[in-house]
């Protein structure tokens, strides 16, 4: 046993967790933490972002790009309360996290000192669990007990706020073997339910797939797939669960939800069975509750409880490890031919001349939908896709060709713009050898751009592209379908001159207007592994279509 000062207890259980990759911003709270960091280097790498909640971000990226948990350091007072949007947003997306935050000393506590706030009190509701270390002899078993609580179970983020003299304390430190745990609950679900389950998918004619997050977050991508081939069950996937099946497979029908494909809609809405795997009925995919595939029966599968029956009532649930639950299912089913139904499905699809068609005619036509064939022709098939929140964002989910789990990082629950470059940064030092993609909007973009020089400083070779249609494009074109044309606080103006103010930070940056350039561009992109911009300039009334109008159920779609 050896004494060591809370600092380096703090870096000894990040060892022993093996997560050598910190996100973070120092500040007087926590500068007894990064003097320690100081001499361990060797091994790990910290990105100092430009902003807190940049580094939150980051952390999150990096999570929802391995599978691994982020980890994040701040300071306290501003430090800690810039985190929440980033804690809130992970927390929304079951994303695991551990956000160590500085306090005062303990002596100061609760006499409103100098940078002095309760981030525990004020995090309780967006974290998975949230604690104050108040003696240095709980510090390593909080540490140890924050990691296996953020990746557990539904996972999502925790925060430990530490008071600057534990990290000064010394105390005494065993270190903890690290076993090969497998964290995942491999709960035993009654064969009988599963038999049940199997009896419903094979009597059902007309089943489909909804896949959610969940499955990514448990790994079980391929087993979604096997799944889905024995029965020959259509997939439609959550913006969270994109990539989970190959989009270009037979049995994939994209999107579903507010922004659904129509044939997509369609099929969930005349489906006779729903299985919900891993996904939670949110408002956006849904719609009006009571209309969602009313003559279906449905089976949820998830690994919280607290999911079933949340919004949606279910014929069935198994709950645990998904991939346990697959696993058993596939144990029991005999493979099946529903021919007739994807028939059926395919009937509902619109012909290409109509589908997306509120595309301005312009000279060359450049809009979100050349964009985004082109890049993703151009860029690598395991390219990973960040993106912020708006059009683009839904034009991209709808768009991309996704092969992969973990190549489309989102916020899905909170909605956060701003939340792209951060993402795009995390995602990058989680996956070094892969193409990172940010697709953002010029709203966004201004939310989080001094970012930039987060990119520039480490060198990451993040391609970004600005969708820049000179407004705030989602909110426009809510004001135009539901607000009668009164365009309020939406337009943006040419006060940003994107190329030179990422010139200003040390990146290539091109502004383009064409497809032609824009492939010109990609192809110097391709060459070599730099940052770079592009600033591409679309028409401002190109909506994202289709589009359920709130209230609405989801066959209910606008096209045009």
């Amino acid at each position: 046993m050896m004494k060591l000062s809370g600092a380096q207890i703090v870096l000894k259980c990040l060892k022993e967790q093996e997560a050598n990759i910190i996100f973070g911003y120092p500040g007087g709270a926590v500068i007894p933490l990064y003097d320690a960091l100081y001499d361990e280097m060797e091994y790990f790498t910290h990105i100092r972002t430009a902003h807190e909640q940049a580094a939150v971000h980051a952390a999150d990226g990096y999570a929802r790009a391995t599978g691994k948990v982020g980890v994040c350091f701040v300071t306290s007072g501003p430090g800690a309360t810039n985190t929440i949007t980033g804690i809130a947003t992970a927390y929304m997306d079951s994303i695991p996290m551990v956000v160590i935050t500085g306090q005062v000393q303990r002596s100061l506590l609760g006499k409103d000192s100098f940078q002095e706030i309760d981030i525990m009190g004020i995090t309780l509701s967006i974290t998975k669990h949230s604690c104050i270390i108040k003696d240095e002899k709980d510090l390593a078993s909080s540490i140890r007990k924050a990691f296996e609580i953020a990746r557990s179970g539904r996972p999502g983020p925790v925060l430990i706020d530490i008071p600057k003299d534990i990290f000064l304390s010394k105390t005494e430190y065993t270190k903890q073997a690290t076993e090969d745990k497998k964290y995942e609950s491999r709960s035993v679900i009654e064969s009988k339910k599963i038999q049940e389950a199997v009896k419903l998918i094979q009597s059902a004619k007309k089943t489909i797939i909804y896949a959610g997050g969940g499955i990514k977050t448990a790994n079980a991508s391929m087993k979604l797939c096997e799944f889905a081939r024995i029965g020959d069950i259509p997939v439609a996937n959550t913006l969270m669960g994109l990539g989970t099946i190959p989009r270009d497979d037979k049995l994939s029908l994209g999107m579903v939800g507010m922004h659904g494909f129509r044939e997509t809609n369609l099929a969930v809405t005349n489906s006779d069975l729903v299985i919900a795997i891993g996904a939670r009925f949110s408002d956006r995919v849904i719609g009006n509750a009571d209309e969602f595939a009313q003559n279906a029966k449905i089976i949820q599968i998830d690994i919280d409880e607290t999911e079933i029956d949340k919004n949606k009532p279910v014929d069935l649930s198994l709950v645990g490890d998904m991939n346990t639950i697959l696993e058993s299912l596939i144990s029991y089913m005999k493979p099946q031919n529903r021919q007739s139904w994807h028939e059926e499905i395919e009937s509902w699809k619109v012909a290409p001349s109509v589908d997306f068609k509120n595309e301005p005619k312009r000279e060359n036509n450049f809009t979100h939908l050349n964009v985004l064939q082109c890049l993703n022709e151009v860029l690598e098939e395991d390219t990973i896709v960040t993106t912020d929140v708006g059009q683009h964002q839904m034009w991209t989910a709808q768009q991309w060709n996704f092969k992969q789990p973990r190549t489309f990082i989102t916020s899905g629950g909170l909605g956060t713009m701003g939340f792209g470059l951060g993402a795009a940064i995390g995602s990058q030092m989680g996956q070094l050898d892969k193409r990172v993609l940010l697709v953002t909007g010029d709203g966004s973009f201004r939310m989080s751009c001094n970012e930039l020089q987060t990119i520039s400083k480490y060198k990451l070779p993040i391609v970004t592209v600005i969708m820049n249609n000179h407004t705030l494009g989602m909110v426009r074109q809510w004001q135009r379908m539901f607000s009668n044309e009164r365009y309020s606080e939406t337009d943006i103006g040419d006060e940003v001159n994107y190329v030179m103010l990422a010139k200003a930070y040390g990146i290539e940056a091109h502004k383009v207007t064409s497809v032609m350039e824009l492939r010109k561009v990609l192809e110097t992109v391709k060459e070599g592994r730099k940052p770079m911009l592009i600033d591409c300039e679309i028409d401002k009334n190109e909506g994202v279509y289709p589009i359920v109008p709130p209230g609405k159920s989801i066959q209910e779609l606008v096209l045009e």
